[in-house]
């Protein structure tokens, strides 16, 4: 099959199956920490209204749904590229990065969240995924 496809098809599934994970991190994290008492957390609008009512607590799901959807999705991606995997393991973190950075711009979380996700959870777990792919190889 030609390279150009399957490196097509390398970030296509990557992103789906990060995406996958990271939205049922989300999808799971009221049930195991549940959101503050009186917060709405089913609407965009209900987040950003109570958001002030979250504890450090309630960012954990939010930060490891960003990190493992997006380690998920660069192991996956250069796992499937036919050549360059670090730079596709890569380049399904910066497409995440660029959802965070969206995110950070429609709702309002502390600053403390805010650097932690953007310097944590996205380029740092693509590289160990792309580093981990190449060492098995």
């Amino acid at each position: 099959m030609n390279p150009y496809v399957i490196n097509t098809l390398a970030v296509i599934a990557g992103f789906l199956l990060g995406s996958v994970v990271n939205m049922g991190l989300i999808t799971i994290s009221g049930h195991i920490i549940p959101p503050p008492e009186g917060a709405d957390v089913t609407t965009m609008e209900g987040l950003k209204a109570s958001i002030h009512l979250f504890q450090p607590r309630h960012f954990i799901f939010p930060f490891l749904a960003h990190a493992l959807g997006t380690f998920v999705g660069a192991l996956v991606a250069a796992g499937i590229a036919a050549s360059h995997k670090i730079k596709f393991a890569l380049g399904i973190g910066v497409l995440f990065l660029a959802g965070g950075i969206t995110n950070i711009l429609m709702l309002p979380a502390p600053a403390w969240f805010n650097v932690l996700d953007l310097a944590g959870a996205y380029i740092p777990t693509s590289y160990l995924a792309g580093i981990l792919i190449i060492k098995k190889k």
